[in-house]
């Protein structure tokens, strides 16, 4: 599978629903929900999203946790074909982690911290976030091709689905 990805705007080449499985889901606060809706709304907005052996797009999509595993079932919407993509979590573990201690701290410095320091701890945040999802995106090669910003945003609804508040 050639892994570009068109750019064409509302190509069948992407996504045009998700789900997220709500046994997967922990207590989350504000913060983590905002987030997430978030990023579900920026997808779905303008996505790149590729399926090996699947040519009937736009695609649904549902993501689940199982054990230390993302569950991706991939439906067509052309005619309802679902298949599963399963990608190891354990890549990004350390990752996930220092992401949730990093967002904490800029949570916490949101209400107290003065703007250069907020500012610096956006950097840390947005690197590690930029980490994460070129992890993701490889994880997901060859059978799954996304654009740097859909990857982004996934990595963010892996992030959601990680947390246990």
């Amino acid at each position: 599978m050639d892994q570009t990805v068109p750019t064409t705007e509302k190509t069948r080449d992407r996504l045009a629903e998700i789900t997220l499985d709500t046994k997967s889901l922990g207590r989350s606060s504000a913060n983590v929900e905002h987030e997430r809706e978030v990023a579900i709304f920026d997808i779905l907005d303008g996505n790149a999203f590729c399926v090996d052996g699947m040519d009937a797009g736009p695609y649904k999509l549902h993501l689940a946790m199982v054990e230390d595993r993302l569950l991706l079932a991939i439906t067509a919407a052309a005619n309802d074909e679902t298949v599963e993509h399963s990608v190891s979590l354990t890549p990004l573990k350390r990752i996930v982690k220092d992401y949730f201690m990093i967002c904490e701290s800029y949570y916490e410095a949101v209400r107290t911290a003065p703007p250069a320091r907020i500012q610096q701890i956006d950097v840390s945040r947005r690197a590690l976030h930029d980490e994460g999802s070129a992890v993701l995106r490889e994880k997901l090669l060859p059978k799954i091709v996304v654009d740097d910003d859909t990857a982004r945003r996934l990595f963010t609804l892996v992030c959601s689905l990680h947390w246990k508040g």
